[in-house]
């Protein structure tokens, strides 16, 4: 493994941030290329747990001649929101200096099919710069994974319609419990600009996307870092590098999909926001299955006071995915994420957040 550090010049002086990239030189040109970055939203770290024993394992790898095709690492990709705090709380999902997310706006492939990427010199913000860094270690990759967790939620991933359901052995060596699957997207998120150079290389070339992977990975809830989840993530991740040959060696055949997996379009879920500001009471967990009329939440508003509570029922059936961390919340805000049989939205595009 060879590990570089790269310097990303901040926008006063004396002001620098530091990207850490692990490479792995694979042995066979034809084998395919890998990259795999985590906590760019710098306060979701399941990711980086597992890269932390991911390392390791594919050293061992590496030092067996087991590693074909080259792989890129990057554990901490957002140096710049890593070092956000504000009175102790880390903010690590947008930018201070623009208020812009730090998984938005990525630049994507224009008409002629390729992007505009802002150089180490450029006169841009400094998260400009590192979001075109990352593209550019990850577009001559056919294998793309972008680690992130929920508030709290089960493991899923975000896949583009195009590639499943060739991407659902990921889903199995995840062990994944869903998947979203998205056919457009408008907010320009790492996976969005990144798919959207493999489709216009592929269009160059006849079109051909088999063997090509990009998928946001939802690892959980952000409280979910623990030696014994982090080492079956790490497992996952490796077990699906064999399935795809970038890692030869000893292997299992990749396994089914979980009996209960739950793949479905993004414009089935349902973004239950709340009616009302106050404290939550949830009645509903991440992997319950609802009913229609189920009581999935209680804010309340006025402690102690008749009616003071205002009540949140599930308007289908569907599967539990995530709900919010905290137990206060603003009226309007996100709630839970309720995946239905039905589509709640047609013709969904973007992220379901922001």
């Amino acid at each position: 493994m060879k590990t570089e550090i790269e310097t990303i010049r901040g926008e006063t002086p004396g002001v620098t941030y530091e990207l850490i990239v692990h490479r792995f030189a694979g042995s066979e040109d034809a084998a395919p290329h890998v990259y795999i970055q985590a906590a760019l939203h710098a306060d979701e770290r399941p990711g980086v747990a597992a890269l932390h024993y991911l390392i390791p394992m594919l050293q061992d790898a590496e030092a067996q001649g087991h590693v074909k095709g080259s792989i890129t690492i990057v554990p901490h990709a957002n140096p710049i929101g890593a070092a956000q705090h504000l009175f102790s709380n880390h903010l690590g999902r947008f930018s201070g200096a623009t208020r812009v997310n730090f998984n938005r706006d990525f630049p994507v492939p224009e008409a002629d099919g390729n992007r505009r990427l802002d150089d180490a010199g450029s006169a841009s913000f400094a998260e400009k710069r590192l979001k075109s860094r990352l593209l550019e270690l990850a577009d001559p990759c056919p294998i793309v994974l972008d680690l992130h967790c929920d508030d709290e939620g089960l493991q899923y991933l975000y896949v583009p319609e195009d590639l499943w359901p060739e991407m659902a052995v990921l889903a199995a060596c995840l062990d994944a419990e869903a998947a979203l699957l998205w056919d457009q997207g408008s907010d320009r998120a790492f996976e969005e600009a990144v798919f959207e150079q493999m489709r216009a290389k592929a269009k160059a070339s006849g079109g051909d996307l088999s063997g090509h992977c990009i998928s946001t990975v939802e690892l959980r809830g952000q409280l979910d870092v623990d030696p014994g989840r982090a080492r079956k993530d790490a497992e996952g991740l490796f077990g699906f590098l064999q399935a795809r040959g970038v890692v030869t060696g000893a292997s299992t055949t990749a396994p089914e999909l979980r009996q209960d997996f739950c793949g479905k379009p993004i414009r089935n879920v349902d973004m239950v926001d709340a009616p009302a500001g106050g404290t939550i009471l949830f009645h509903v967990a991440p992997g319950d299955r609802v009913k229609v009329g189920q009581l999935l939440a209680e804010i309340i508003v006025s402690p102690g006071v008749e009616d003071g509570v205002a009540k949140v029922q599930a308007t289908q059936a569907g599967l539990v995915l995530t709900r919010r961390a905290r137990r206060f919340i603003r009226m309007g805000d996100n709630l839970m994420k309720i995946i239905g049989e039905n589509a709640v939205v047609e013709g969904y595009q973007g992220a379901l957040e922001d």
